[in-house]
């Protein structure tokens, strides 16, 4: 158990951590395709989030680590979905924003990274939830009463594998970024 808890990197992780950091180390001894990738890779925490009746497990990877988890992702969140039966898995990088009065370090002259902005990092994080699957199109819609939702086309041709995703990934998003989104594909015309 304790070589399991090195995948993690918190002083006390809970029980949705401790399961998947022990689901990540028994990945990397017994699957011989995955070891030498997933020796490296740590995660920083994980968190359950209600999707209706099922439940989706988010996985917060540091941001320098998430190449190196998006070449192995689809094989892992496959095989951690089998483990976790009846969950969605996400891998999330953890983001930083600045906010727009940031005060900059000695050191560190000039304006805000725009990697760091709020629009900046919430778009990523859309990214983040629906890789492997590239996104095509945005629409935003303002409705009369003021609110606001982001229309997201999903590439057409990763449809037969994540069309079960659709709600989880709106539900997960809107958690992490107080947004409504709706995703789907574009209608194609021959």
């Amino acid at each position: 158990m304790s070589s399991a808890l090195k995948k993690i990197k918190k002083e006390e992780p809970d029980e949705i951590e401790t399961q998947v950091a022990q689901e990540l180390y028994n990945l990397e001894v017994s699957t011989s395709e995955l070891k030498a990738d997933l020796r490296e890779l740590y995660f920083l925490s994980a968190r359950e989030i209600e999707v209706g009746s099922k439940k989706a497990i988010v996985v917060y990877v540091p941001y320098a680590k998430l190449r190196a988890y998006h070449k192995i992702q689809t094989r892992l969140v496959r095989e951690l979905e089998k483990k976790f039966s009846g969950r969605h898995v996400m891998i999330v990088a953890q983001r930083t924003i600045l906010g727009k009065n940031y005060p900059r370090a000695t050191k560190n002259k000039g304006p805000r990274p725009r990697s760091r902005t709020l629009t900046s990092v919430q778009n990523a994080i859309l990214e983040d939830v629906v890789y492997p699957t590239e996104i095509v199109g945005k629409r935003t819609r303002c409705k009369m009463d003021g609110s606001k939702v982001l229309k997201v086309f999903l590439d057409p041709k990763d449809q037969v594998n994540v069309e079960t995703k659709l709600d989880t990934f709106s539900v997960v998003y809107k958690k992490l970024t107080n947004k409504e989104v709706i995703f789907e594909f574009p209608v194609l015309e021959p």
